[in-house]
């Protein structure tokens, strides 16, 4: 899941919770060689998104271990149920 490789990245890598969102989402479409169509959200990108629950902030979701902080799911424009 995306919130424990978050979490990884964080406590075991020493990233902040910016740069492992970073790692995991536009760095990762770069190297995949994938970043004109996925790895932000842009126009005429595919919509592949998480929404939270309500949380204090995204530097939250990598600490939040055994919390379902995700509230729903949306991989190519479609919502995930």
């Amino acid at each position: 899941k995306m919130a424990f490789m978050l979490s990884l990245a964080c406590i075991r890598m020493k990233m902040t919770p910016e740069e492992a969102i970073n790692a995991a989402t536009i760095n990762t479409a770069y190297a995949m060689d994938l970043s004109d169509t996925y790895g932000s959200i842009t126009r005429g990108k595919t919509a592949s998104v998480f929404i939270t629950k309500e949380i204090p902030s995204y530097a939250f979701i990598p600490y939040a271990f055994g919390s379902d902080v995700i509230d729903q799911v949306i991989l190519k424009g479609e919502v995930v149920n």
